[in-house]
């Protein structure tokens, strides 16, 4: 495993963009020859059928908007709700599988690339040291750490097989906490997007102060962290 991360690791950016590209294209493709008429419709129509390849690829980007496709989808009947549990957080599991061994495998690497992002490095090891293994299932709640995270614990000594296993159980929890309110409330939660559609312009302001106050709270967080280092 080791010779073969280090073997793909000066190309590992090709070979991202690469499979990106591909999947996005086989999206795009059958987006545009979907059998029905709009956008929307087309849209709508690829979840469909797609659902399982695009709810896995989400996953493995940890987005709960994947998630919340998912649960409405399985509300609808076009899901199975226990599939895309396990398929969602197999996704999941497999994504942050990938960030551990780049943490790994490729030190230099990593310390290379992500030199930008010492602070939440740093937050990471001190959440690592206090929380220890419990931290691999906090970490999917955290905005801008998910993928900083298991990194972070990839460059420790910390067991593959416990990170793995701890992973995996962690994934599933994670999509099943999120896939079955969104199930449970679907009626509810598609009578709130329509309305969002017809009212977008009290929606849009909303979501912005929302997500710049998540963004202020985290550059509060790793500043204080700074403080606390100097």
């Amino acid at each position: 495993m080791e010779k073969f991360f280090k073997t793909i690791q000066p190309h590992s950016g090709k070979i991202l963009a690469f499979v990106v590209i591909i999947f996005f294209s086989y999206l795009g493709y059958n987006l545009y020859h979907a059998p029905v008429y709009g956008f929307e419709n087309k849209f709508v129509y690829l979840l469909k059928e797609y659902g399982y390849i695009i709810l896995f690829a989400w996953g493995m980007l940890e987005g709960e908007a994947g998630l919340i496709m998912a649960g409405l989808l399985s509300h609808t009947g076009d899901m199975s709700l226990y599939i895309a549990i396990f398929v969602a957080g197999l996704g999941g599991f497999a994504g942050d599988q990938v960030y551990f061994y780049i943490g790994r495998f490729n030190k230099s690497y990593v310390h290379r690339k992500f030199r930008g992002q010492r602070r939440k490095f740093a937050l990471a090891h001190l959440l690592l040291k206090k929380h220890g293994w419990p931290i691999i299932f906090i970490q999917r709640y955290m905005y801008g750490m998910r993928t900083i995270i298991p990194i972070s614990i990839g460059l420790t000594r910390y067991s593959a097989k416990m990170f793995a296993f701890i992973n995996l159980i962690s994934a599933w929890l994670w999509a099943a906490i999120t896939i079955v309110p969104v199930w449970y409330f679907g009626e509810e939660i598609l009578k709130v997007l329509h309305w969002v559609k017809e009212h977008w312009y009290f929606a849009l302001p909303f979501a912005l102060v929302f997500g710049g106050s998540i963004i202020y709270y985290f550059n509060k967080v790793t500043q204080k962290k700074d403080k606390y280092e100097n």
